[in-house]
């Protein structure tokens, strides 16, 4: 006798549980915003690369707010498969019970699917994203027999960061060429002052010296640093100091500690937060 299943229409998800409600703060560097609405109005997949804590994960989140639609998020790492993606069955009491993975939810629903740090997960993934990220639009699902046409109001995203991948984790170009790709950087100065005191309610003053101190870090990438502080990290930086920490005691935890565990460079960084706080 063969497991019993539950129906299936018990187990869709509705688009609503995943739509964002409340405008994410972000603030333009480019033309992203024109660039991301082009390629989902022509159902063209997005690639989104630049370095750690540079806001492509606020970008996202802004994105689906701005175009009303879902958003399913799914941070990549060494374990996670294609049956992660798409979905497996489960046995719940004495039911044997299919569940949709994140990817086959976002299709279902007409979400946007965000992989982010796709280049951690496993080679595997590639054969359910291949499909889906052409002109096919489609999300083979073979242990249930089932090709998932993905609706127009489906896209799928991905970031990574290429300044920290080895040639292990890099990216093929039978992957890359199905995308259009949008590059992120931190943000000038001044934008980057204005965010982080938009953020964090921090002065003008301290704010000018947590950029000071992340220019630094930033020169010393490839000198002893994989990468310098991002912007997230002048953000908790700031909220530290907001709530009383002092600057210096609140640049080694947010930032120094947070980028090396070397002591020659937690001692070069917190000399240079010494020399500006």
């Amino acid at each position: 006798m063969s497991p019993k299943t539950t129906p299936f229409h018990a187990r869709v998800l509705k688009p609503e549980a995943h739509l964002i409600e409340k405008e994410p703060y972000y603030e333009p560097v480019g033309d992203e915003i024109a660039l991301f609405e082009a390629a989902y109005a022509t159902q063209i997949p997005v690639l989104l690369k630049g370095p750690t804590g540079c806001g492509k994960t606020r970008f996202m989140e802004y994105m689906a707010w701005r175009l009303k639609r879902p958003l399913i998020t799914v941070s990549c790492h060494d374990d996670l498969t294609a049956a992660d993606l798409v979905g497996r069955y489960l046995i719940t009491g004495n039911e044997t019970v299919w569940v949709d993975g994140p990817l086959a939810r976002a299709v279902r629903c007409g979400a946007i699917c965000y992989l982010d740090e796709v280049v951690e997960a496993r080679k595997d993934t590639t054969v359910v994203i291949h499909p889906l990220a052409d002109d096919r639009r489609i999300l083979p699902m073979e242990k249930r027999g089932e090709l998932l046409q993905a609706p127009g109001e489906f896209l799928l995203a991905m970031s990574y960061n290429p300044g920290y991948q080895s040639v292990l984790k890099d990216l093929k170009q039978s992957t890359r060429q199905r995308f259009i790709a949008i590059e992120f950087n931190y943000p000038q100065p001044e934008l980057e002052k204005k965010i982080v005191m938009t953020e964090t309610g921090l002065d003008a003053g301290n704010a000018d010296q947590l950029l000071k101190l992340a220019q630094m870090t930033r020169n010393l990438k490839g000198n002893g640093l994989d990468e310098g502080a991002s912007t997230r990290l002048l953000v908790h930086a700031a909220k530290l100091i907001r709530r009383g920490i002092a600057p210096r005691a609140a640049c080694r935890g947010a930032i120094a500690e947070a980028l090396t565990d070397d002591p020659e460079m937690l001692r070069a960084i917190h000399e240079l937060a010494s020399s500006l706080f």
